[in-house]
């Protein structure tokens, strides 16, 4: 059988949700038992978008391979519980850079490189790469369609139908059938306009996805039938739903999959989605609720956290518990009683990456606020660093230790520059980026979490655990729970006589799955049930 390739593009407006969209029919199909890869294509000219703002980008998902990628690759992993590669992140940067380079080489014997064919066959090329070893290929668009900056995107997958069987493509458009309070309609001319406009570049969507807030009749899944030539029975109605995780039961609920394969040749299959049924019921219906703070520097733009949300979840489902979060902004914990007013009423802290110093003194109060009222708490990546200095400030007596800058001359540097990074800082460095082994120690917190001792995890820092003070932080009573084994470089940390007190150098919400909870967050929400049991016993 032939490999199939579906494209997702979006229309009306952005932020629809072809992510979600996309998500969900790769799971849909790997419950049918088809080998499924997803890619995205981000129109941006950023070449990834590791050197972005989180407030205009949201978060940066790193894969397993270490590359810097879109947070809907996230998405991906989440829903299809596979693990991703950098060749399913795609950037008009990286297109041009790749393009470019090989012009620069003589690569093109001295011809006139242009969009067409130049630009075009390179994406085409990176469509294909993901193809081998899968059934179907699922690519989706970034932005909408109409954008300047898309269009290369759009004429490529437009040549591209024509260089394979007709029944091994489908082009899905996600669109808007906004409400009108007025008059109390909803509305298909954004769609017609937008379908049209799909249309006159080159490409007739065999299928529509249309978010709404309210159920599509019939008649207006014909009238959309007549005037987008697409048959009423490939109208797709997508719902606003209480969890992400619910989409892809609705759509099933649509038989969006069993329509795509009928469009695609692909024979019909039984799907079974008994694991991902039983986990959307564990979270529809939980039995208890915990709080638990979030204390980051990007906390205006939730999406600047959008792993670490999403695992807190899945750690609350594999208990039956919603998960709250309060979100505190790091700038605000400057003293002691800020910590206390703001923290005062979790069952758990959790201070995630970020890069810079603005906001670290608060995380370090977060930290301390954590250790001495023996609240559980997460470090992840400068979530740990902060921790380590915290503790090496306060309870080693290492005065001074790290400024919030990372000062090497610090009298303390307990958090210091790789050494792979040193010289490198005004070009960016190049990181730690990826899964990196880590060997857990015998009898560690963390240790009973996983079921093994050798782990896998993801990184993202230039920063990391300096040797040189581990023994005498050891004396004090912060030990190193878990080390990578070629380099001796600490990976997590634990404090003595702490019911629940763990800092990571990596970051564990990146392999966290709603069916597959990672065990550092399930064990969090473990924790923070127990703490809310001590605290209601004690009476506070």
């Amino acid at each position: 059988m032939s490999t199939k390739y579906v494209f997702i593009t979006g229309g009306v407006a952005s932020s629809l949700g072809k992510g979600i969209t996309a998500a969900s029919l790769g799971r849909l199909l790997k419950a049918r038992g088809y080998r499924v890869a997803i890619q995205k294509f981000d129109p941006y000219l950023n070449v990834d978008p590791g050197t972005m703002n989180p407030y205009q980008h949201g978060e940066v998902f790193v894969t397993e391979d270490g590359a810097e990628t879109d947070l809907d690759l996230g998405h991906y992993e989440r829903f299809v519980d596979e693990n991703l590669t950098r060749f399913s992140s795609v950037t008009s940067g990286q297109v041009y850079f790749s393009v470019l380079k090989r012009e620069r080489a003589g690569g093109y014997q001295g011809g006139t490189v242009q969009i067409i064919p130049h630009i075009t066959d390179e994406i085409k090329q990176k469509i294909r790469r993901v193809a081998q070893g899968v059934d179907v290929v699922i690519t989706e668009i970034g932005g909408t369609v109409g954008d300047i900056e898309g269009q290369s995107f759009i004429e490529a997958i437009r040549q591209f139908q024509w260089e394979v069987a007709p029944e091994d493509r489908l082009f899905i458009h996600v669109t808007l059938i906004p409400y009108l309070k007025s008059s109390q309609e909803l509305k298909t001319k954004p769609t017609q306009h937008s379908v049209k406009e799909l249309q006159g570049m080159g490409i007739q969507p065999g299928m529509l996805v249309c978010r709404s807030d309210y159920p599509i009749p019939q008649d207006m899944r014909n009238k959309l039938a007549l005037f987008c030539n697409v048959p009423p029975h490939c109208i797709i109605q997508n719902l606003d739903a209480p969890s992400l995780y619910q989409v892809p039961l609705m759509l099933e609920k649509e038989r969006f999959a069993d329509k795509v394969c009928a469009l695609l040749g692909l024979p019909e299959r039984r799907p079974d989605l008994a694991d991902w049924e039983e986990m959307v019921e564990r979270f529809q219906n939980p039995q208890r609720q915990v709080t638990i703070a979030l204390v980051g520097k990007y906390i205006q733009l939730h999406d600047a956290y959008l792993s670490v949300v999403e695992a807190l979840s899945h750690g609350g489902i594999a208990h039956r518990a919603r998960v709250r979060i309060q979100w505190v902004a790091s700038d605000d914990l400057v003293e002691p009683e800020q910590a206390a007013a703001r923290l005062g009423d979790v069952q758990g802290i959790l201070v995630p990456g970020g890069f810079g110093g603005r906001g670290t003194e608060g995380m370090l109060e977060a930290a301390r606020y954590a250790r001495e009222r023996g609240v559980p708490y997460l470090g992840i990546c400068l979530g740990m660093q902060m921790a380590v200095i915290e503790f090496a400030r306060h309870v080693a007596g290492m005065e001074g230790a790290n400024s919030t800058e990372f000062d090497p001359n610090t009298p303390y540097p307990v958090i210091h520059l790789m050494e792979d990074q040193e010289g490198l800082q005004q070009t960016g460095g190049t990181m730690r980026l990826g899964g990196y082994g880590c060997r857990l120690e015998a009898g560690s917190l963390i240790g009973s979490l996983y079921p093994q001792a050798d782990i896998v995890e993801r990184h993202r820092h230039r920063y990391e655990f300096n040797n040189r003070y581990l023994d005498r932080l050891r004396e004090a009573g912060l030990r190193a729970a878990g080390r990578n084994p070629e380099r001796n470089l600490v990976e997590a940390v634990e404090l003595d006589g702490h019911p629940w007190f763990v800092g990571v150098q990596f970051h564990p919400e990146f392999k966290s799955r709603p069916n597959r909870p990672h065990p550092l967050f399930a064990g969090l929400v473990r924790a923070a049930l127990d703490y809310a049991d001590r605290q209601s016993r004690s009476g506070q």
